[in-house]
């Protein structure tokens, strides 16, 4: 089972969407929050605005987002959760460039991870509750 302690700060990070429902602005459209948490300590090291029209990060913007998180952390994970439902190839790809490995998890596993920083989120900026 997926848990903070079965791993070590920096080890492992997960990415995953932020948001139940797409955000939305009168002037630049809808958009979904992306984010890389370190596993072991939830620690959010990265977060990405994400047009909804899109289906995952662009390349430029997923090496921002590693970028940022090895700024955050002073290196990068050995690994990265994606979710199976979570389309992020171009991600991955920078992410296989720069030595991290890819693992792949069903999304329901992850809400350890996930369940406790959507809610923070929905609380601080609305949004429909999900189960």
């Amino acid at each position: 089972m997926l848990h903070p302690r079965n791993y070590r700060v920096n080890e492992t990070w997960i990415v995953f969407k932020l948001n139940d429902a797409p955000i939305s602005t009168e002037k630049d459209g809808d958009f979904n929050c992306l984010v890389l948490m370190d596993a072991a300590s939830c620690f959010i090291v990265s977060s990405a605005m994400i047009p909804a029209s899109e289906t995952g990060p662009s390349q430029l913007e997923s090496k921002r987002m590693l970028r940022q998180g090895k700024a955050h952390k002073n290196g990068l994970p050995k690994e990265l959760i994606i979710p199976n439902e979570q389309n992020a190839d171009f991600l991955a790809s920078e992410a296989e460039r720069q030595s991290i490995t890819i693992v792949r998890f069903p999304e329901s596993q992850l809400q350890v991870y996930t369940k406790e920083a959507r809610e923070a989120f929905r609380d601080n900026f609305g949004g429909a509750r999900t189960q």
